[in-house]
């Protein structure tokens, strides 16, 4: 569960950067919600949806390249679970 918060304050810190445009500052917001609200489904199931949301991210020609390793960083640690 650790690997989550830490996952959790690594897109916190995405989502309050300025740099970012506005359509992946809302797919990093869609991310940040589906690992805060389980509802009660695994959290591998979440992962995996997160990883396919943050995929999509990381291929958008509009993200700043600091942002985009970020985005690697979550990757690394949500496929090290």
């Amino acid at each position: 569960m650790t690997d989550v918060i830490k996952v959790i304050e690594l897109l916190s810190v995405i989502e309050e950067d300025t740099s970012i445009p506005r359509n992946v500052k809302v797919k990093v917001q869609l991310a940040l919600s589906t690992l805060q609200n389980t509802n009660g489904k695994p959290i591998d199931v979440l992962c995996d949806k997160v990883l396919q949301e943050l995929d999509e991210i990381s291929d958008d020609p509009n993200l700043p390249a600091h942002t985009r390793t970020q985005i690697w960083n979550v990757v690394s640690t949500l496929e090290s679970r």
